[in-house]
């Protein structure tokens, strides 16, 4: 592969870092903190007009790839941008595309690709376990209805989106075996939403409790029981969706200490002068670099095709989560104290790469996985 953006990469690139750099400037970023919706929603509309989703064009999407998704993570991770791109595109959109379900997608896509729906997925509990054995939230029948009962912890932007994506199960079942998606509206009758605090106060999750909900069963998308390889693929474009955006955490924050050695004197002299600042700066670029290449080898691979797509993820998402914690870190030594005060931008970067770290696999989970895959692909060689 060629690891040279295109013409038209690059072009998007520049789009998108011009719109969010005007659009959504750290000291808005700052401001949605305490909001309880957690983002602008005329910002949110306008970027969904650039057309940026990856969804064809016969559902109202741009037609874009995961090289392309991943250039506008990192540049999300940049600011660090706190709107539902993530949860309503790369969650709640993947899990339709690879639903399988033409009425589901119809019905859905075309609205979250111009921004008028907001949507996410609900997929993780208790177990926190990213296989299908951690899904226990129960899916029943009731006449027409489908009846869910069960907590859902850590869901993007659950308190605010206008559609939760949900995976359960039917009683009995076990595995991928059973496992259903269903889409419930956030304001469905015996759905208890509960905000929950992070680390990083830009990014807005909450726990959703569910106890007897009732949604029609057109609300079932994909064949009933189907829905564990749909989810397969949607952990693994989210998987390298957040190792992008880490990426672009980890870049900004070198950027931030790179020209930050440059202007502070120390001793007489400016710190990036000094030999151990030079190293530990040259350090976080080896870093950056490697990781730039573990993401976006996984983001062709995906779009390619390639037999190691899954291997290729696993490999991004665990090395991202150590490497954006070494470079966010080391950031803020480079930067002394000042570095994790709260009226200077460096802490928001760090917490962004470390909210994302556990999320969609941590680096435990992630190297089982290429263990896995790396055993499966020599076995079948």
């Amino acid at each position: 592969m060629d690891f040279d953006f295109t013409e038209d990469q690059v072009m998007l690139r520049n789009l998108v870092r011009e719109f969010l750099t005007e659009q959504a400037p750290v000291k808005q970023v700052r401001d949605m903190m305490d909001d309880a919706l957690g983002y602008d929603t005329t910002v949110y509309s306008q970027l969904m007009g650039l057309g940026v989703t990856p969804f064809p064009e016969s559902y109202g999407g741009g037609g874009l790839g995961m090289i392309e998704q991943a250039i506008i993570l990192e540049e999300m991770g940049r600011i660090p941008y706190p709107g539902p791109y993530f949860a309503s595109v790369i969650l709640a959109g993947s899990a339709l595309m690879h639903s399988g379900d033409d009425n589901a997608r119809a019905r859905y896509l075309p609205d979250i690709a111009n921004g008028d729906l907001t949507a996410t997925l609900a997929l993780i509990e208790d177990a926190v376990d990213w296989t299908p054995a951690g899904i226990g939230l129960a899916v029943t029948h009731d006449g027409g209805d489908l009846v869910l009962n069960g907590i859902k912890r850590f869901v993007p932007f659950g308190q605010s989106v206008d559609v939760v994506f949900v995976a359960g199960r039917a009683p009995g079942s076990s595995g991928a075996d059973g496992v259903s998606l269903v889409a419930v509206p956030r304001d469905a009758a015996g759905l208890t939403v509960e905000p929950t605090t992070m680390l990083d106060m830009t990014s807005k999750v909450a726990t959703l409790r569910f106890d007897n909900v009732h949604v029609p069963a057109e609300n079932l998308v994909g064949a009933e029981g189907g829905a564990a390889a749909a989810l397969e693929e949607t952990l693994r474009a989210a998987a390298i969706a957040a190792a992008a955006e880490m990426l672009g955490a980890s870049r900004k924050s070198l950027e931030m200490s790179n020209d930050y050695a440059k202007v502070r004197k120390q001793f007489g002299q400016f710190i990036g002068q000094f030999q151990a600042v030079k190293h530990k700066l040259a350090e976080m670029l080896e870093l950056v670099e490697n990781s730039h290449a573990a993401v976006y080898y996984a983001a062709w691979a995906v779009d390619a095709g390639a037999a190691d797509a899954a291997l290729a993820a696993s490999v991004a998402k665990a090395t991202l989560n150590e490497s954006s914690k070494r470079v966010c870190g080391e950031a803020i030594q480079v930067h002394g104290g000042i570095g994790y005060t709260w009226e200077y931008d460096l802490h928001l970067y760090w917490k962004r790469a470390k909210y994302l770290e556990p999320l969609y696999g941590d680096t435990s989970y992630h190297r089982e996985r290429v263990l896995e895959e790396s055993l499966a692909q020599h076995a079948a060689s």
